[in-house]
This record gives C-alpha cells, sequence and structure tokens, in this order.
C-alpha cells in the first residue's frame, strides 16, 4: 500500500513537471512572436516618422510658395510693347509719378510704354535738376538720354568743368551708381559756328574734350567707375535743332549723356527713392 501511494506521488509529479515545460516553450514561443511583432512594429513606426517628416517638409515648401505667390500677385508682370514687363507695384509708382507731370505732354503719351518713359524722364530730370530748359531727358526704349546744357557746365569757349557744375554732376553720378550694371556714354556737342584756337583744333577737338572733362569730374571726384563709361565727340553734326538763331545754338551747345541701364534695373529708376 505504502508503496502504491508513493508510485502514485511520482507519476503526478512527472506529469505536473511535463506541463510545466510545455506552458515554457509556449511562453518562450510568445516572448519570441512578441519580439517579432515589437521589432516590426519599431520599423514601421520609424518608416511612418520618416513619411511624415517628408510630408512635413513638403507641407512648409507648399507654404513658401503660397507665400511666394502672394508676393507675385502684388508685382504681378505685364508686358510693355514687347520691350520688358512692369509689374503693378512699378505701375502703381508710375500712375503716381504721371498726376505729377504736364498734362499736356501726358497727352501725348499714347501707348504703355510712352507713359513709362514719360515717368522714368520725370524722376530722372527731377533728381538731377529742377532747372526745365537746361536739362532735358528723354527715352528710347531703354536707352535714357540726359541733355545738359553747356551754360552749366563750362564756361563760353573752356573745356574746364564750371564750380557751378558741381551740383549737377554731382547727382547724376548718384544715378549712374544707384545700378552697377548701367554703362554710360558722355558725348560732347558744339555748335555750327567754327573754332580754331591755340587750345582748340576744331568743334570736334572742343567737343571730345568736354566729353573727357566730364568724365573725369565723375570718376575722380564723385567715385563713378571708369569701366563703364566713354567718353566721346560728336563736333556739330548731330543738332537738335537748326543753327540760325543765338537761343538754338545755345540749345546745341550740350553734353549728351547716354545711360544704357540693365533691363532687370530699369524699371527701379521710376523710383525716385533709389536715386
Amino acid at each position: 500500500m505504502k508503496k502504491s501511494i508513493i508510485l502514485s506521488t511520482l507519476a503526478v509529479t512527472l506529469m505536473a513537471s511535463c506541463v510545466s515545460k510545455k506552458k515554457y516553450v509556449a511562453l518562450e514561443n510568445n516572448l519570441s512572436e512578441t519580439q517579432s511583432a515589437l521589432t516590426k512594429t519599431q520599423v514601421e513606426k520609424e518608416e511612418l516618422e520618416g513619411k511624415m517628416s517628408k510630408i512635413e517638409a513638403r507641407v512648409t515648401e507648399y507654404n513658401e510658395k503660397i507665400n511666394s505667390l502672394k508676393e507675385i500677385n502684388d508685382s504681378q508682370m505685364t508686358s510693355v510693347d514687347d520691350v520688358a514687363v512692369m509689374s503693378n507695384n512699378t505701375k502703381a509708382k508710375m500712375r503716381s509719378t504721371l498726376a505729377k507731370v504736364d498734362p499736356a505732354k501726358l497727352a501725348e503719351a499714347k501707348t504703355l510704354q510712352d507713359s513709362m518713359n514719360l515717368a522714368i524722364s520725370y524722376n530722372l530730370k527731377k533728381s538731377i535738376s529742377d532747372d526745365d530748359d537746361d536739362v532735358d531727358v528723354n527715352i528710347d526704349k531703354t536707352v535714357v538720354m540726359i541733355n545738359i546744357s553747356d551754360k552749366l557746365l563750362f564756361n563760353s569757349g573752356s573745356y574746364r568743368v564750371s564750380s557751378k557744375a558741381n551740383k549737377i554732376l554731382e547727382k547724376l553720378a548718384q544715378v549712374i551708381n544707384s545700378e552697377p550694371s548701367m554703362e554710360v556714354m558722355v558725348e560732347g556737342h558744339t555748335d555750327s559756328r567754327s573754332i580754331s584756337t591755340e587750345m582748340f583744333r576744331d568743334n570736334w577737338d572742343l567737343s571730345v574734350k568736354r566729353a573727357t572733362s566730364v568724365v573725369q569730374i565723375l570718376q575722380n571726384k564723385y567715385n563713378v567707375d571708369p569701366t563703364k563709361m566713354i567718353a566721346a565727340g560728336r563736333s556739330s553734326y548731330l543738332p537738335l535743332v537748326d543753327n540760325d538763331t543765338k537761343e538754338n545754338r545755345a540749345k546745341n551747345r550740350r553734353t549728351k549723356i547716354v545711360i544704357i541701364p540693365n533691363l532687370n534695373k530699369f524699371f527701379a529708376l521710376l523710383d525716385a527713392e533709389t536715386l
């Protein structure tokens, strides 16, 4: 009887031991599966974070584009006679300037380009001089031509720049220096009366020396880059008017400043604050 009890107890113990081992194996399998699932979840999490990062970057990029489009909307481009384009901001400045222009001159502006040129001419002239008779500004497409009467620059029969020219040449230098891309040609012009002295052989000589004198003042006194300036003499062969009166001859005696701005900078000349 005693032996039977011992055998029964041993059998129960062995059975219990077998059950515990199965549970251990099952738990071990569950642990492995859980670890695999955790690893997979971690990988998926990192992938999602990467995708989210890309999405956030795109959102940032789109927001920047939206802001950029808002800015572009304020500076929407308009074609100007196939020569250039004008922004809405520039057109607003142009309208503001044209409101100050002589109505008779404004009536002569038939196209958008005419109006643009008139506005730029007005701003440039006011930035250089308030003298309506001795300074004239004209624009042909994007070439700016400034005619300055010799009586503002030189004494009669001389090529030396007078001290009274300092103010106008300083302002002219400010216009030229406002945009590094500008190219400038200074032309000397005379009337038709011939000249022959110890100092000047003829009108060619006088016109060249006057142009050179202006260029030297712009370079040496007002720091205009000499590499973007040209000095030229045109003698009496390109008069503005006939040389048949004293007044007309005075108009023909002039220094012409030809400015060729980069197209991208051309409209900056509309803004008086840039000069």
